[in-house]
């Protein structure tokens, strides 16, 4: 099950430099809000399949699920509760403000992650066929 995957850990860092930078120099109204939220999912995806061999449905949903919940924090104001409203790393991590449109940007980030992991395991099949049929030629 624990398998360190290259290819996924060089995404993975890839994306979280992107998102730091989103984080520090883009203010606008488009991308800050809404390319944060649809790439932190495929950084989570990415990086949980960077050390675990796990199923692609699996994995997204598990991402997904968590992205949910940490939103469903957000709604609780769980930073509030626990007192960690002064707290900037609070804040960032966990977020102080729900929104439908996150749960929006989550989900289409997963099912981008989906289709493209989809059409990824479909060329790798075709692939492995088009060998086969070379083989027996």
């Amino acid at each position: 099950m624990f398998k360190l995957n290259y290819n996924y850990l060089a995404f993975s860092i890839s994306l979280f430099a992107v998102e730091l930078l989103i984080a520090l120099y883009v203010n606008d109204a488009i991308i800050r809000p809404f390319g944060g939220d649809y790439l932190v999912v495929i950084l989570l995806y990415c990086l949980t399949k960077s050390f675990f061999n796990t199923s692609m449905f699996l994995t997204a949903i598990a991402v997904l699920l968590f992205s949910y919940l940490v939103e469903g924090l957000q709604y609780l104001q769980v930073v509030n509760l626990l007192g960690l409203n002064d707290s900037k790393l609070a804040n960032v991590i966990v977020g102080n403000s729900f929104s439908w449109v996150d749960m929006l940007c989550y989900t289409l980030g997963i099912l981008t992650v989906m289709g493209v992991e989809w059409l990824r395991l479909r060329k790798t099949h075709s692939d492995l066929q088009r060998k086969k049929q070379v083989l027996f030629i």
